[in-house]
């Protein structure tokens, strides 16, 4: 029940954000969409910005479990991460409320800082998995640099007014992880030009 009542919280918590933004969505909103009292939020969860957070992990992690899910067994290690790469910024063009929402908390010193929920480690849990598979000498510390690599191509692809194309964003991250750009989900053809070193030891 308990498991059950903060799955419903988070997913109420990422539709209303979707819909309404951030601040346009109260914790009451929140109770009254997940069809629980408002006292409950209170009891799962420390405030409305742990929530935000734990639900737009717990996205996170569903959309990269599921898109990986949907290779062909035996994929390689570079179909696998290309698939990640693809499944994270995707997310940014499928949700740029909670994924804006999102990184405006975990940047914004006086709200706080980066939460390692449960979900957070189970996200974690699985780039490092494939980040090992691709041959990352230390994918702990790799990971480190993936995370701030996602977030950082997020950000370039939702910044207001000064919004950066989908595809240069995923070319450099391909670029660093020697990556095909026909791996994932391309949106576009052929990649834009451009020289980087990879990341690979």
């Amino acid at each position: 029940m308990r498991q059950r009542s903060r799955r419903r919280i988070m997913h109420a918590t990422v539709e209303l954000v979707d819909q309404r933004g951030y601040a346009g969505t109260t914790l009451g909103d929140i109770a009254e969409r997940a069809g629980l009292a408002r006292g409950l939020l209170s009891y799962y969860f420390d405030g409305k910005r742990l929530l935000m957070q734990s639900a737009t992990h717990r996205m996170m992690h569903k959309a990269l479990s599921s898109a990986l899910g949907e290779l062909a067994p035996g994929a390689s290690a570079e179909a696998r991460l290309a698939r990640a790469i693809d499944t994270v910024l995707g997310l940014a063009v499928e949700h740029p409320r909670v994924m804006r929402s999102h990184l405006a908390l975990i940047l914004d010193p006086d709200t706080g800082a980066f939460v390692q929920d449960p979900e957070q480690r189970r996200l974690g849990a699985i780039l490092q998995e494939l980040l090992r598979d691709w041959g990352a000498p230390d994918p702990v510390a790799e990971h480190a640099v993936l995370r701030s690599a996602l977030m950082g191509g997020c950000i370039g692809v939702l910044l207001p007014g000064a919004e950066l194309p989908l595809a240069p964003v995923r070319a450099d991250l391909f670029r660093r992880y020697d990556l095909d750009w026909r791996l994932g989900v391309p949106p576009q053809p052929l990649p834009p030009e451009r020289e980087r070193p990879t990341a690979r030891g």
